[in-house]
């Protein structure tokens, strides 16, 4: 039994609804808007609402939308033949009414569907139910059944004899394709004096041609080899030494051509020296993050030489763009086929998890589908176009972190704002978190670190050490005398959540306003440690948990993020458990242009990516840049 069956409009006008067994489909349907049309993920077509399955079609050349829901523990086989049914239906009848692609005229419009609704239910309903489930077959109905006992005894001699007859057949069948071939094959077997009769009954024609074909490579064969190697005797060897290459920026006097470094001061570079000097003191004008860059050096250099071939070859390019226009036509998936197989082997090139890319793939085809295309525009420019636009939409999820808003909010409260810090083994959660304090130190907002990774040998000294070093960076004298930084420890082997506890109570006391937890590394299948990460976040319930992950990982990137949040959500003991609110992304320095772990992360747990980490130094942190990524991650 259906729950409901609705059809809108892109633009957000309902057109039609039947209600079934629910009060009310408002809700399902503005999630699924919400969280998969709104952000481009309609690689599925289904999407799971609480205790409802919604099933849903969209029609690029109408702009409509057809959602189905029901409860996700019925199996219903019926609904994609419903939804297909409704939706040429629907669209063969009311096309007048919908091609005047005016708001006034739809909501003007009529659209009585009822009875062809309940019509095209009840002929689906039906043939369901004509299609029984097929009974297993019984050992009396099998062919092995049939057969008597005597049939299934073999002998030993039987088997050759079978052999013999099969190569006989198959003899037969090539002399009857190939006869010409055999008859000019014979002649030398006559002359040999090997008859191919019955005397020599155990020998084919086939057989007597090969062993002769290769009598023949071998007899001839060595001859030919002999004379290659007499050529290569006969030509004499040039003796001497070949006149030097001349160059032409040799001798001494162009030395100063090839130098390509720059001014040094100290072995550091002078520019090098004067940005770090300025950066080391705030990540921007007022401890802002600066965006992410992803643009290489090679980019200047792939444009100059792409500038000589462009002109070269005008009447080339132009036959090759006509040679792709779709004229005024809807876009179907067989167009697409090859564009969207390229576009997924070029996301899997750049580290984005296979998984994801074909989802991606998908989402993009069954937004195009149907879509009606320009004169003069190309298969290939639009689906790159609209997986550039489903990729920018993935990058920039529902809820934005606004960390600096929500610290001044918790000022305001006159409590700590508490940050966790959870991740695998050597993602860098203790370095990035230091990054992370240094800018809050910039912008004047004092920090406690918390070290709650007990297990870890050298963790507390690691956190030691950066405590030291930005306590040096940010003295109390510069601050009126208050402590900017501090480090809360309680040593090895003892309970995370209870010293994170403590830390959050002398956060309280002393009036600091940010405490920041870090926890030890643990993988994703460590039951045990899972549960202890999970008993430290129900207890404590911070105001933010993010997870740190390398941007090197492809496919494990998915596998950890699902298991992280899976373990959470099975450990713990709340009844509405916390799960994983951002994305710290290390190591971002070293993939040059492979920034696949960024789509991956963010499409599977529609998270945002709060802090990128971009090298070793406290300056080295980032805020994404989403259009940046992007054109990394196209770039060919």
């Amino acid at each position: 039994m259906l729950d409901f069956f609705t059809i809108f409009s892109k633009g957000g006008l309902v057109l039609w609804c039947f209600q079934g067994v629910s009060d009310s489909c408002t809700g399902p349907v503005n999630a699924l808007i919400r969280s998969v049309l709104l952000q481009e993920r309609g690689g599925n077509n289904s999407f799971t609402h609480e205790a409802l399955t919604l099933k849903y079609k969209l029609d690029n050349q109408f702009e409509l939308v057809f959602v189905v829901g029901f409860q996700k523990i019925l199996t219903l086989t019926y609904v994609d033949k419903l939804i297909d049914d409704v939706h040429r239906l629907f669209r063969d009848k009311y096309r007048t009414e919908i091609q005047q692609q005016s708001a006034l005229s739809l909501l003007n419009g009529t659209f009585d569907f009822q009875n062809d609704f309940l019509r095209l239910l009840r002929e689906a309903e039906e043939s369901s139910k004509i299609r029984a489930p097929t009974t297993m077959k019984k050992f009396e109905d099998s062919e092995k059944a049939k057969k008597p006992v005597r049939s299934m005894i073999e002998t030993r001699g039987e088997k050759t004899k079978e052999k013999a007859k099969n190569n006989k057949k198959k003899g037969a069948k090539k002399e009857g394709s190939d006869g010409t071939l055999a008859t000019s094959k014979t002649a030398p077997a006559e002359k040999s004096g090997l008859s191919v009769g019955p005397e020599n009954g155990e020998l084919s024609k086939e057989e007597l041609i090969r062993r002769k074909r290769e009598e023949f490579i071998q007899k001839h064969g060595k001859g030919l080899d002999k004379s290659s190697k007499s050529s290569k005797s006969d030509t004499p060897k040039e003796k001497g030494k070949k006149a030097p290459r001349v160059w032409e920026l040799g001798g001494c006097a162009n030395k100063e051509v090839l130098d390509y470094s720059t001014p040094t001061t100290n072995g550091t570079p002078e520019a090098a020296l004067s940005e770090d000097i300025n950066l080391i003191r705030g990540t921007g004008p007022g401890g802002q993050l600066q965006d992410l860059d992803c643009s290489s050096s090679d980019d200047e250099g792939a444009t100059q030489n792409t500038k000589p071939s462009a002109t070269k070859g005008t009447l080339g390019g132009m036959f090759g763009m006509l040679k792709g226009l779709v004229g005024s036509k809807s876009l179907s998936r067989e167009d697409m086929e090859s564009v969207l197989d390229k576009m997924r082997d070029h996301l899997i090139a750049k580290n984005v998890a296979a998984d994801i890319a074909v989802q991606l793939c998908e989402s993009v085809a069954n937004k195009l589908e149907g879509k009606v295309m320009g004169t003069f525009s190309t298969v290939t420019s639009t689906v790159k176009q609209a997986l550039q636009e489903s990729l920018v939409q993935i990058l920039q999820p529902q809820r934005r972190v606004d960390m600096l808003r929500d610290i001044m909010d918790a000022q305001r409260r006159q409590r700590p704002y508490v940050v966790t810090f959870c991740g695998v083994n050597g993602v860098g959660k203790s370095t990035n978190l230091a990054k992370i304090s240094f800018w809050l130190l910039e912008n004047g907002f004092s920090v406690l670190i918390a070290a709650c990774d007990t297990f870890r040998a050298g963790a507390v000294e690691q956190l030691r050490t950066h405590t030291r070093r930005l306590t040096a960076l940010h003295p109390p004298e510069k601050h009126g005398g208050r402590t900017m930084v501090q480090l809360f420890e309680k040593g090895y082997g003892k309970d995370a959540a209870g010293i994170a506890m403590e830390a959050i109570a002398y956060a309280r006391n002393q009036g600091f306003d940010v405490v920041l937890v870090d926890t030890a590394g643990r993988m994703q299948d460590n039951a045990p440690l899972m549960t202890a990460l999970a008993k430290l976040i129900t207890v404590n319930t911070p105001d933010l948990v993010l997870f740190v992950g390398e941007a090197l990982v492809g496919n494990e990137a998915v596998d950890q993020l699902v298991k992280f949040n899976r373990a959470l959500a099975d450990h713990s003991m709340a009844q509405t458990p916390r799960l994983i609110d951002g994305i710290v992304l290390t190591k971002f320095d070293t993939i040059d242009d492979k920034v696949g772990a960024a789509i991956s992360m963010t499409y599977i747990t529609s998270k945002p990516i709060v802090f990128v980490g971009t090298g070793q130094t406290y300056c080295d942190l980032r805020s994404l840049n989403a259009k940046a990524v992007v054109a990394a991650l196209m770039k060919a």
